[in-house]
């Protein structure tokens, strides 16, 4: 027989329910991993600035980070990878302004720029600069660099991660500007073309500063000039291009963080504010300076004004080095 319970029973259990902690249902997520895919090779400058923020990242989001390099087709594999996820704020990718040239320098890509995305924040710039390999370049400077550029026409090759990445948009400004010729020899990411120019496959090539800044060091790669319009604390005896006398050269990469369509306001606000926190930490600032790396996070609505504007400038630069589209 199944007796009812009395009221002083029912209370006491209300009363024991009541002192039981309350559990919120997004505790249920806490477990869940965020997962960063970035559409770069392991060893590039986002792969550099990615994994530095990754412990502060996971503590302003408050899930286990883990980045997931899924290199391939100049970044195109990643990108796609990216748009296949939920937008729920769990998977998202750290780029650079390859994505803004992509439109120009292919025929056809598996999704649109930037509208398969949501631009979350624009967190900065890194420095890009010149290397030669100096067991095939002796030239220790721009003047001496474009003169042996000149004296041997098309018989000197650069690498980059990709076609129309921009890196390989960085190095065929230079040689535009310098008015010289070389053979450019794309790579599927940075880290096999940094690879290959140590080995001296290659020649030369521009690079972010994060990916090849030991190798300044050692002696082992050695740097013409810093793309950028001014010196680089972290590395204040590299001139600039300009300074060197070609004022006309100014090149830059900024990175950002970016999601799948269609993601929740209140997602995009977390997220953007999980990035200000991370990058605000004392370790990341720390790396950021040393890896030469300028902090100026802005807003997603600004972000999204930053990407459709520099698909139209980086339009014109490929229109002016004459990149045809592949």
């Amino acid at each position: 027989m199944i007796t009812q319970p009395t009221r002083r029973q029912t209370l006491a259990c209300l009363a024991a329910t009541a002192a039981l902690p309350w559990v919120h249902p997004a505790r249920a997520q806490s477990d869940r991993t965020v997962k960063f895919i970035l559409p770069n090779a392991t060893g590039s400058g986002v792969d550099a600035i990615t994994r530095a923020a990754a412990p502060a990242l996971a503590k302003s989001l408050g899930h286990a980070v883990v980045v997931d390099n899924q290199a391939g087709a100049s970044g195109v594999i990643g990108l796609q990878a990216l748009t296949k996820n939920p937008p729920d704020g769990f998977t998202l990718s750290v780029v650079s302004n390859n994505v803004v040239i992509f439109p120009s320098v292919m025929k056809s890509l598996p999704f649109n720029m930037p509208g398969d995305f949501t631009p979350i924040a624009v967190i900065g710039s890194t420095p890009m600069v010149l290397v030669v390999n100096p067991q095939k370049v002796p030239a220790t400077n721009s003047r001496d660099f474009i003169a042996a550029l000149k004296a041997r026409p098309d018989s000197l090759n650069f690498g980059s991660g990709g076609t129309g990445t921009i890196l390989h948009l960085a190095a065929e400004m230079f040689l535009d500007v310098a008015k010289v010729s070389a053979k450019h020899i794309p790579y599927k990411g940075v880290g096999p073309m940094v690879t290959d120019l140590l080995g001296g496959q290659i020649d030369f090539g521009v690079v972010a500063l994060p990916s090849v800044q030991q190798h300044i060091k050692t002696g082992a790669l050695r740097a013409i000039g810093m793309c950028g319009d001014k010196r680089i604390a972290a590395v204040p005896d590299i001139p600039t291009f300009v300074e060197q006398g070609l004022t006309d050269y100014v090149m830059e990469a900024w990175f950002a963080v970016i999601g799948p369509k269609g993601m929740a306001p209140a997602d995009v606000k977390r997220i953007h504010d999980s990035v200000v926190a991370a990058f605000n930490d004392a370790t990341v600032k720390d790396t950021m300076a040393k890896q030469g790396n300028t902090i100026a996070i802005s807003s997603p609505e600004q972000a999204q004004r930053v990407f459709q504007s520099e698909l139209a400038r980086y339009a014109a630069l490929v229109k002016k080095v004459g990149i045809e589209p592949q």
